[in-house]
């Protein structure tokens, strides 16, 4: 757990912290994006794309995590259901495509090193 807090002499200070970590997050959530449609390629339906078993382990394993680190359940629980919500409706529009025409040009992944 990371309980550095870098020590805030303002409210300018505290916001420029704040926007440095939004900063961070946008870029995850790029990386994560990236990674979701590259999923697309390896479900044969959009049932698979859905996949109710999957939000659900992936939103316990997010309030896991909440609870190790001391961040706000019901924020992490309340960001990871939205965010994954409108990675599924982008991951579906990814599969629908690979199943009627050439993929979108959305930066696939070659050579993906993944487990």
């Amino acid at each position: 757990m990371n309980t550095f807090l870098t020590p805030c002499d303002s409210l300018a200070d505290v916001r420029s912290a704040i926007d440095q970590i939004d900063a961070m997050l946008v870029d995850l959530l790029a990386e994560r994006g990236r990674y979701v449609r590259e999923a697309a390629r390896f479900k044969r339906s959009q049932a698979e794309v859905a996949a109710p078993d999957r939000v659900k382990q992936v939103i316990d394993k997010a309030l896991a995590h909440a609870l190790q680190t001391g961040a706000e359940p019901e924020v992490v629980e309340a960001v990871y259901r939205s965010m994954v919500a409108a990675f599924i409706q982008i991951e579906s529009r990814q599969h629908q495509a690979l199943q009627t025409g050439p993929a979108p040009d959305t930066g696939t992944m070659s050579g993906c090193i993944c487990a």
